[in-house]
């Protein structure tokens, strides 16, 4: 294919958003790069239109989302007591186990033609990690990864008490990418204590306002989080105008 990649990225904060609004949105967005990809191989080389990109921040109301290769044995709470903790549930259909929503976060999902960038999950998934893992270091906070694990954690290295701070689940479909990280901030972590995080019973989840001892601006870390993003994927991050919603 001929089109020219598109290393521009189109920005949209949706607020706090109820789970299955963001999802149909994500959807809508996801299908009509599909969409454009095949008319794209349809069409002669003069015809063809670059795809776009897309990075859209929000955070939930309080949720729970199992991904494709969970167990609902990670969730510890049945109908009711979901209801007691104003809490929903989703199956989805994105990679990974079972995590938890809610406000105090940053939920990035990047729905992004991997071919206008490089056409590597693993490699994007560790660009994911790495925006996450710079931008705490800007807290002087020093995180990484733990081998066999997706997502950001404390106490990488010795792992005396290693901890989660951002957990990660994807779905990528011919190179275009949706779903995408949750990034604790001010967050309520008792929500944790409900269910078995990612399936993994020996670790603790924790917060950026829990290991500076006082809460952080989102939008300040959004900020830092989008910059290191840009830098990463070498990307110039726009805002998306209003018009160009779908």
């Amino acid at each position: 294919m001929n089109v020219s990649k598109n290393t521009t990225i189109r920005f949209e904060h949706l607020g706090l958003m109820d789970y299955q609004q963001a999802w149909d949105y994500q959807e809508k967005v996801f299908n009509s790069i599909l969409a454009l990809k095949v008319q794209n191989r349809q069409a002669s080389p003069e015809d063809q239109q670059a795809t776009p990109n897309y990075l859209l921040f929000c955070s939930h109301p309080h949720v729970y989302t199992l991904g494709k290769s969970g167990h609902e044995k990670n969730l510890l709470l049945n109908e009711e007591g979901l209801k007691q903790k104003g809490a929903t549930y989703y199956k989805i259909n994105r990679g990974g186990d079972i995590t938890y929503h809610g406000p105090g976060q940053i939920v990035g999902y990047p729905i992004l033609d991997l071919e206008n960038f490089f056409t590597d999950i693993h490699q994007y998934l560790r660009y994911l990690e790495e925006a996450v893992i710079r931008t705490l270091a800007e807290y002087d906070i020093v995180a990484g990864r733990i081998p066999g694990l997706t997502g950001v954690w404390l106490d990488h290295e010795e792992q005396r008490n290693p901890r989660k701070i951002c957990a990660m689940g994807v779905k990528c479909s011919r190179w275009v990418t949706m779903h995408g990280f949750a990034f604790n901030i001010n967050t309520d972590l008792d929500y944790f204590n409900n269910i078995v995080p990612c399936g993994i019973t020996d670790k603790q989840v924790t917060s950026l306002a829990k290991e500076l001892g006082h809460e952080v601006p989102l939008a300040e870390v959004e900020e830092k989080l989008k910059h290191h993003l840009a830098a990463l994927f070498g990307a110039t991050i726009i805002p998306a105008l209003h018009e160009e919603r779908h």
